[in-house]
């Protein structure tokens, strides 16, 4: 049902293409959802959970709305959280990339959004689909590596620089010494269970933006090992998946750039098939949850 009023409990600012909500957990932070025309508050029943990581551009609203169209088909609730630029550091472009910083946990600020919306719309996200393109896809698969159990599959899209499942590197440049970071070790096998979509344009060749010189703030030693253009560290990074055992698919698009709308549609490929593998026999859409 679309609603054109407010509900019983919930604000008409609540239902569809929501309005921009500040994080409980730290208002710095905020968030948009789009909620299926079917959720209905008196009958809650079962969804499944897209988050969608934007860029450096931090598009949200707009990212969010590139998912409507899936989310009515698939009956999925789809959460866009919007981590500013400049948190902590004034002009700084980079930290929710790398999860973690002096001055906040992005990670656990997404998964208290989760919990979050969890509360207002009675349901249960107990893993979801992760999808990032550019500065999100370097989330996308740095949370895989902390909280794969929060995860029924991710779509990681035009990373700049990316953290190979290696634990011989130390973190960013693998997985090594994780628990220094995150205060939990790396789970090799948990990580593996995760289906994992690489998704880049083979146009997508520029340098410019991803160079990480030994004066860069995140350079270490083996941080240029996976190559030096997007496409040949995303190519890195679905090479290192595969030896850790995670089923892996990637798709080169062809004549793209870089540029995350015209890389959608694998995407969305990719979280039908997912969605499906996790749906028991006999149900339809409507009752799929990761």
């Amino acid at each position: 049902m679309k609603h054109t009023t407010d509900g019983e409990r919930l604000s008409f600012y609540q239902f569809g293409a929501t309005t921009v909500f500040a994080s409980r957990m730290d208002q710095r932070f905020s968030y948009c959802l789009y909620v299926p025309e079917s959720y209905d508050e008196s009958a809650p029943g079962e969804y499944s959970l897209i988050v969608a990581i934007h860029g450096t551009g931090r598009d949200a609203p707009r990212l969010r709305n590139e998912f409507i169209e899936f989310a009515e088909a698939e009956q999925c609730f789809v959460l866009v959280p919007l981590f500013p630029a400049g948190i902590g550091t004034a002009g700084d472009l980079d930290a929710y990339k790398y999860l973690a910083s002096d001055d906040a946990r992005y990670d656990l600020v997404l998964l208290d959004m989760v919990k979050e919306i969890e509360e207002i719309y009675l349901l249960n996200f107990d893993r979801f689909l992760l999808n990032g393109f550019s500065g999100g896809g370097h989330f996308t698969h740095r949370f895989l590596y902390v909280h794969p159990e929060r995860l029924a599959g991710v779509s990681i899209v035009s990373p700049g620089v990316v953290t190979l499942c290696d634990s011989n590197r130390p973190w960013p440049a693998g997985v090594g010494q994780l628990e220094d970071t995150f205060g939990r070790a790396f789970d090799a096998a948990e990580v593996a269970r995760v289906p994992a979509n690489l998704v880049v344009g083979d146009d997508d060749v520029q340098t410019w933006e991803i160079s990480v010189a030994p004066s860069h703030p995140v350079y270490i030693p083996g941080v240029n090992a996976a190559g030096v253009t997007r496409v040949t560290r995303l190519q890195a990074l679905a090479q290192s998946l595969r030896e850790n055992g995670n089923e892996v698919t990637v798709d080169l698009v062809p004549g793209v750039a870089h540029e995350g709308y015209h890389l959608l549609k694998p995407t969305f490929r990719a979280f039908r098939q997912m969605l499906a593998a996790a749906r028991p026999a006999g149900e339809g859409a409507a009752q799929v949850r990761p």
